[in-house]
């Protein structure tokens, strides 16, 4: 048998417990790990798990893939390819499964398994991995990965690349990796890089990551906060106002932003998120940093009492010590507005504001399933730091400090 390879993908021969493959449209990658488990599984007998995130059905699998690379290295003889499995004559035997669908309970009927391919790992979450790589623990056994990395957080881009398991193989391979890349496909990528926004480019073909989901409401913003440098090292300068402003919750998170104002500049020094905590808890947080208080703002509800203390959050906060503000109340779309106008003068520090960045990269429309229309911001996790941003851009120009210090030189630590 002959089989053809981008010389990148020799580590699929050797051993180690991971191994990922990321990249960009026409790489070669799925493709050559189909071929690289089929010629293993024709050589000694393997159990093969090809899982991804979700799999309503066997078309969302690579079964049709397997399936036209038996044919393409002449093995039809070898191997028997059934609706839901496909069977070697030595025993080799391939499973195709969705990982959402499974529990600690139902992953063991893969205990046994020598290799898993789990393709389009950028959606695989981090609940699947922790199902997953635990059962798999046949001597020898492999987990291989294949995706177009989405958000630098996500949870297999994190181990591939990084925070990655000794030992880990981690290859990038896009086109230009690709020996046999088509003519087709050459046209179509020269009149991408043409055509589309850098960002998007360079996600779809070069296999970087994206500023922010696909669809997220912030998403240009982000994408120039990075260009610019702007999600960087920002330390608090001891002269400018620490102003804190709130997104109140109990059951659903507490939000609080800490920001500074320099001249038009808005420095958004860190960030704080939480649930089931009282204000006085937050308070007592929030002093035991070295920061020049400013002012304290809460959103509209703020004024509205308690009915287990009879006190407002306003009435609380005042009591602890803090001058408190009620930010204006506005209409959420006029917010966002008002916000991606804000956005070219924030400056984010990239680690204390880690979560923060990460509501904003996520923050999306609920989109109907039926015409595909973008309607409301949709209320999940990401979406009470994000309306904690939106305040902190309504009240950004009332932002003061009692005494004025003049621009304060930071260095900028690009945000990799």
């Amino acid at each position: 048998m002959q089989a053809r390879f981008p010389s990148k993908l020799e580590a699929l021969f050797r051993p180690g417990r991971y191994k990922f493959l990321r990249g960009g449209r026409g790489s070669g990658k799925s493709w050559g790990v189909a071929r690289a488990l089929l010629i293993l599984g024709s050589q000694e007998p393997h159990r093969i798990l090809c899982a991804r995130e979700i799999q309503k059905s066997i078309r969302q699998s690579v079964h049709q893939l397997l399936r036209d690379q038996i044919a393409a290295l002449g093995l039809s003889h070898f191997y028997q390819v059934l609706e839901h499995e496909i069977r070697g004559a030595n025993g080799t035997r391939f499973f195709f499964a969705g990982l959402s669908e499974q529990t600690a309970d139902s992953i063991k009927s893969f205990e046994g398994c020598t290799r898993v391919w789990c393709e389009e790992a950028q959606t695989i979450s981090l609940r699947s991995w922790r199902i997953l790589t635990p059962t798999i623990r046949t001597r020898g056994s492999e987990i291989w990965a294949t995706y177009n990395p989405e958000l630098e957080t996500d949870a297999t881009h994190q181990m591939a690349v990084v925070n990655p398991a000794p030992g880990t193989v981690s290859i990038e391979l896009n086109y230009v990796d690709n020996p046999w890349f088509p003519p087709e496909l050459e046209a179509e990528r020269a009149h991408a890089q043409l055509t589309m926004k850098a960002a998007d480019y360079a996600h779809i073909w070069l296999g970087r990551c994206k500023p922010a989901v696909e669809g997220a409401i912030y998403f240009d913003e982000m994408a120039r906060a990075l260009a610019e440098q702007r999600i960087c090292r920002v330390p608090a300068d001891p002269v400018l106002k620490t102003h804190v402003i709130f997104d109140l919750g109990w059951n659903d998170a507490m939000s609080i932003v800490l920001a500074q104002r320099a001249g038009a500049e808005l420095r958004v020094v860190d960030y704080i998120e939480d649930s089931r905590r009282t204000l006085a808890d937050y308070s007592a947080q929030l002093r035991e940093q070295p920061h020049n208080w400013g002012e304290v703002w809460l959103p509209h509800d703020g004024r509205a009492r308690n009915i287990q203390t009879g006190r407002s959050a306003e009435e609380t906060m005042q009591a602890l010590g803090w001058a408190v503000r009620i930010t204006p109340q506005d209409d959420v779309e006029n917010g966002i507005r008002n916000a991606r106008l804000v956005f070219p003068r924030i400056v984010f520090d990239a680690v204390r504001c880690e979560r923060l960045l990460e509501c904003l990269k996520r923050y999306r429309r609920h989109v109907h399933a039926t015409t595909g229309e973008a309607g409301a911001p949709l209320h999940d996790e990401f979406s009470h730091g994000a309306d904690a941003f939106r305040y902190l851009c309504t009240v950004t120009d009332q932002l003061t400090n009692d005494t004025w210090g003049g621009e304060l030189k930071y260095p900028r630590m690009a945000y990799a």
